[in-house]
């Protein structure tokens, strides 16, 4: 049941249950798009996420201080991750010097329709920008559904109006601070980077959690499906 410690939405695959990070494809049907696991509708307020310490990592809500996460109000866009990907906490960023913050990486989806938690959707990557939670590098993936009526006019950063670009930015610099949490900032003089930098940065997620999940690194509490 939602809204309690112990709801689980795990994905199946026939009479299987699969590991949404690490059984869901990355790349999507066509070239340049991915699958996206939707994790927080929009305009929802629960902090539901992809258990990666759980085996078959089902959607869980986030637990702080024993209390269930919520946000303080409504995200206004899909939220979620791309499997099979993972920012490495054991890895410096050359530029940021600041290391991963060791969850899949992260996608805002800002298409016109409220995906339901659990959807997979093949998104197209419009651009990325680098923001840095407590020290951590969280990246967050700007894109849309490919099925959406403005993927025709939405191929790069530069066609997403900028109210849209800028109010992802500022909600993720404010949301933690009604917990008496500090600002979030962001690398790269806050600039949102375009789809091939999005690309790229996705890929070398990608290839850190192809590490991950080979034993290449050590996996810690992790539940990566090798047990």
């Amino acid at each position: 049941e939602p809204a309690t410690e112990s709801f689980r939405l795990s994905f199946g695959e026939g009479d299987a249950t699969i590991s949404p990070w690490h059984d869901i494809p990355l790349k999507g049907s066509a070239d340049g798009t991915y699958n996206a696991v939707i994790e927080i509708p929009k305009m929802t307020k629960a902090k539901m996420e992809v258990a990666t310490k759980e085996p078959n990592n089902p959607i869980a809500q986030d637990i702080k201080k024993g209390n269930l996460r919520d946000y303080h109000g409504p995200i206004f866009w899909n939220y979620g991750c791309l499997p099979q990907t993972w920012e490495d906490p054991n890895v410096e960023h050359p530029e940021l010097k600041c290391f991963g913050d060791d969850d899949p990486i992260d996608v805002v989806e800002i298409g016109s329709k409220s995906l339901a938690m659990g959807t997979v959707a093949e998104v197209k990557p419009l651009g990325v920008i680098a923001m840095i939670d407590d020290g951590e590098l969280d990246w967050k993936v700007i894109a849309i559904a490919t099925d959406d009526e403005l993927a025709k006019e939405y191929n790069d950063i530069d066609d997403v109006p900028d109210a849209v670009k800028d109010g992802i930015r500022e909600w993720f610099r404010w949301y933690k601070t009604p917990d008496d949490k500090p600002l979030n900032g962001f690398g790269f003089d806050e600039k949102w980077l375009d789809a091939k930098e999005a690309g790229e940065v996705i890929e070398e997620t990608h290839v850190a959690w192809q590490k991950l999940r080979s034993g290449e690194t050590e996996a810690g509490k992790l539940w990566v499906g090798k047990e």
